[in-house]
C-alpha cells in the first residue's frame, strides 16, 4: 500500500518541488503574469502529448509531429498573411492537410507493416524540408492584437474574468455530478465504492484547483483560450479512451495485438484511426505554437516530438502500449512544461536546456521499463 501511494504521489511531488526550485530563485515564476505565459505553454505541450497518447497506447510511435507542428502552422500562416485568406479558411485548409497527411502515413505503417519508427522519422525530414519551403526559408510575422484574427486570438484571447469565475464553477459542479454517478454506477453492479469521505476530499481538492487557477490567471487578464482548447481536446480523448469501443480497442492492440486480431479487432482500421487524430492534434498545436512565437520560422515546433513522448512517460504511459491514463498525460504535460518555463525565465543557457531535456526524457524511459518488470 505504501508503494502505491508513493507511486500515486511521485508526480505531485517532482511538480511541487520543480516549483518550489524555481520560486525560490525567481520570485516571478509564481507571478500571475508567468502562472499564465506558462499554462499557454503547457496547454500547446498537453494538447501534441494527447494525440500521441493514443498512439503508444497502440504500442506505435511518432517522431514526425514536431516538424508536422510548423508545417502546418506555416501553411496557415502563409495563407492568411501572405495569401490574404480569411483565417479561419486558411486554419480549415491546414487542418484537412494534417488529417490527409497522417491519416496516409498510418496507412503506410499498417498495410506495408513498415516499424512507425522508419516512417515517422522519414516524416520528420520530410515535414521539415516542406516546411522549409513554404515559407522560402524566411520568417512570415504572425498579427498580434487583430480582433479580427482569429488565428493570432488562439493565444491572446482571454476570457473576462467573470466568465471565466462562471465557467470555474459550472466545472466543479460537473466534477461533482461525474463523482456522484460513477459511485452510483459502481454501487448498482455490486462493485467496490470507496469511502464517501475520500470522494468528497478529491472533491474539494480538484475544485480548488480549478477555481484556484482562475483566480490566478484573473489577476493577470483571464483564462486563455488555449487552456480552452486543452480542455476540449482531453475531454475528447477521455471520452474516446475510456467509453468508447475505439478507446478499448487501442488499449487492446497494445496490450497484446496478436489477441486482438484473435478478438475481431479490426486492427488496421484502429491503427490508421490513431494517426489520423494524430494530426488533428497536431493541426490544432502547431496553429497555438506559431500564434504564439509570433511568427512562423523554421525553428517552430523542434523537439517537441520529444516534449510529447516525455510528458506522456512521465505520466505513466507505456511506451510498449496497453498502459496509460489522460490524467496522466496531462500532469506530465505540467512538469514539462513547468521545467522548461523555470530554465527560460532564469535564462539558463539553451545547451543546458537541451540537456535537461534528455535528462528528463531519459529517466522517463528509465521509468517505463522498470514499471513495465513489474
Amino acid at each position: 500500500m505504501n508503494a502505491k501511494l508513493l507511486k500515486n504521489l511521485a508526480m505531485p511531488i517532482a511538480l511541487v518541488a520543480i516549483c518550489a526550485f524555481f520560486a525560490f530563485r525567481e520570485h516571478a515564476f509564481l507571478g500571475p503574469r508567468n502562472l499564465t505565459q506558462l499554462i499557454v505553454e503547457f496547454s500547446i505541450t498537453g494538447t501534441l502529448a494527447l494525440g500521441m497518447f493514443m498512439i503508444l497506447l497502440t504500442g506505435q510511435i511518432d517522431l514526425s509531429v514536431g516538424s508536422g507542428v510548423g508545417l502546418i502552422g506555416g501553411i496557415a500562416a502563409v495563407l492568411v498573411f501572405q495569401r490574404g485568406w480569411p483565417a479561419p479558411a486558411a486554419m480549415l485548409g491546414a487542418f484537412v492537410a494534417a488529417l490527409v497527411l497522417w491519416t496516409l502515413m498510418g496507412a503506410l505503417i499498417v498495410r506495408q507493416r513498415i516499424p512507425s519508427f522508419i516512417i515517422t522519422l522519414g516524416g520528420l525530414l520530410i515535414f521539415k524540408g516542406l516546411f522549409w519551403l513554404v515559407i522560402q526559408n524566411s520568417t512570415i510575422p504572425v498579427a498580434r492584437g487583430d480582433e479580427d484574427n482569429l488565428y493570432s486570438l488562439l493565444t491572446t484571447y482571454y476570457l473576462p474574468a467573470r466568465i471565466g469565475l462562471g465557467l470555474a464553477i459550472a466545472v466543479a459542479v460537473a466534477l461533482g455530478l461525474i463523482q456522484w454517478r460513477s459511485r452510483a454506477a459502481r454501487a448498482a453492479h455490486g462493485l467496490p465504492v470507496p469511502p464517501v469521505a475520500d470522494a468528497a476530499t478529491r472533491w474539494i481538492v480538484s475544485a480548488a484547483a480549478v477555481v484556484g487557477l482562475v483566480v490566478v490567471c484573473n489577476n493577470f487578464r483571464g483564462i486563455p483560450l488555449s487552456l480552452l482548447i486543452l480542455a476540449a481536446t482531453a475531454v475528447t480523448v477521455y471520452f474516446l479512451t475510456r467509453h468508447t469501443p475505439f478507446g478499448r480497442y487501442l488499449y487492446a492492440i497494445g496490450g497484446n495485438e496478436e489477441a486482438a486480431v484473435l478478438s475481431g479487432i479490426a486492427v488496421n482500421r484502429v491503427l490508421i484511426g490513431a494517426y489520423a487524430l494524430m494530426g488533428v492534434t497536431v493541426a490544432l498545436t502547431g496553429f497555438m505554437t506559431t500564434a504564439y512565437s509570433g511568427a512562423s520560422t523554421t525553428t517552430v515546433g523542434d523537439l517537441m516530438e520529444l516534449d510529447a513522448i516525455a510528458a506522456c512517460v512521465i505520466g505513466g504511459t507505456a511506451l510498449k502500449g496497453g498502459r496509460g491514463t489522460v490524467w496522466g498525460v496531462i500532469f506530465g504535460a505540467l512538469i514539462m512544461t513547468a521545467l522548461l518555463n523555470g530554465m527560460t525565465l532564469l535564462a539558463v543557457a539553451p545547451e543546458i536546456k537541451f540537456i535537461a531535456r534528455g535528462v528528463v526524457l531519459t529517466l522517463a524511459v528509465w521509468m517505463d521499463v522498470k514499471l513495465g518488470k513489474k
